[in-house]
Order: structure tokens, then C-alpha cells, then sequence
């Protein structure tokens, strides 16, 4: 009698390790190929905005601290405001803080530079004035040291003036930058949230890098 052989019941076939492989090595590619497109784009974002010309200078901070170059501020609109603290405008202060909260996230940033240009009405330390502006104006925006040269020798000031023919002839003068590095030039009688340079601001705001 022939021995009778082991029968076995059909089971599906295990999957192939080398397809697994396969799979996987599928998965990281495009996984890879997306990561690579996302820094593509990024690259090619940063590399559209320039730094217009206007903002190649270099300032220091109110308080001590590291130089800040203005070239951060690339792809923004910027407020230029020469301030001091004893000056009957010295209350548009207030204006500019509003101002500065109603568009920071929108891309506008004011930047404060005291002078004792006219009148001789800022105080004398920087940490007076940093201690002025906290107080009586709870100022969050970019403040600087206080120059100790004339504005028309400092060189963004110099800038400034050479790009709209206007150079400030009272305190809280205002140079507004747009987005691409154009200035428009706003006299110390134009209050921060008036009409004109509301608008303005918001034109500034829309244009393209």
C-alpha cells in the first residue's frame, strides 16, 4: 500500500521582502521629492525679496545691544519718524504706538530715531528717553539710540532725503518706505492716524516687493 502524502491547505503567499523594500523605498522618494520641492519654493521666495537700497544701513538699539541691520526689515513697509521728547508733537507719539498695533501684522513697522536737531528737546540719555517712551506711551515699536550728528549726516536720513528732496525741518518728521523702496515724505503736521497717511500706508502696504 502507497503511503499516503501530507496534503497542505492553500495560504496566500507571504509578501515578498524585496517588494517591501520596493514600497518603502517608493514612499521615502516622494517624500524626499516633496521636502526638496517645499525648500525650492522657499528658496526662491527669500530670493525675490531684495533689499531695496534705502534700507542698507545699520543702526543702533535705544538700549544697549547688537547693531540692527535694517535689511531684516525687507519686504515691509517702514515709518521713519525722527522723535524727541519735550516737542509740542511729542504727543503723536501715541498716534504712532496705534498706528504700529493696527498694521504690525499686516507688514508695517515704525522705527523711532531720536535727534535734538530742533529745539533741543530730547532728553539727554538714552535710557531717559527709553524710560520717557515706556511711561507715558507704552512704545513697542523699533526705537534707536539717539544721534549725535545732525539728521542730514546720518546716512539713512541722507538716503531719505536724497530719494524724496525733503529734509525734516521740525521733529516727528515721517518717511514712509514702501514694500519695493519707495519714500514718501510726510511733515511733522501730518498726524499718524490722519487720513492721508493712513492711506498711504495702506498703498505702501499693498505694493509688491
Amino acid at each position: 500500500m502507497s503511503p499516503t502524502l501530507p496534503t497542505h491547505s492553500a495560504e496566500p503567499q507571504a509578501f515578498c521582502p524585496t517588494s517591501k523594500r520596493l514600497l518603502h523605498n517608493a514612499t521615502y522618494m516622494k517624500r524626499f521629492a516633496s521636502l526638496l520641492l517645499a525648500l525650492v519654493v522657499t528658496s526662491a521666495n527669500a530670493a525675490s525679496t531684495t533689499t531695496p537700497a534705502i534700507l542698507n544701513h545699520t543702526l543702533n538699539p535705544l538700549l544697549p545691544g547688537k547693531p540692527i541691520a535694517l535689511s531684516q526689515y525687507a519686504g515691509k513697509a517702514v515709518l521713519v519718524v525722527n522723535v524727541a521728547s519735550r516737542c509740542g508733537f511729542t504727543p503723536q507719539y501715541a498716534g504712532l504706538e496705534t498706528l504700529h498695533k493696527r498694521y504690525e501684522s499686516k507688514g508695517l513697522v515704525v522705527f523711532g530715531i531720536p535727534a535734538n536737531d530742533f529745539g533741543a528737546q530730547e532728553l539727554a540719555s538714552n535710557k531717559d528717553i527709553a524710560e520717557f517712551c515706556q511711561k507715558n506711551y507704552g512704545v513697542s515699536f523699533p526705537m534707536f539710540e539717539k544721534l549725535d550728528a545732525p539728521l542730514p549726516k546720518q546716512p539713512l536720513h541722507a538716503a531719505l532725503i536724497k530719494a524724496t528732496g525733503q529734509a525734516p525741518q521740525w521733529n516727528f518728521h515721517k518717511y514712509l518706505i514702501d514694500r519695493a523702496g519707495n519714500v514718501k515724505s510726510f511733515s511733522s503736521n501730518v498726524e499718524p492716524l490722519s487720513p492721508a497717511l493712513i492711506a498711504a500706508v495702506e498703498a505702501a502696504l499693498a505694493k509688491k516687493p
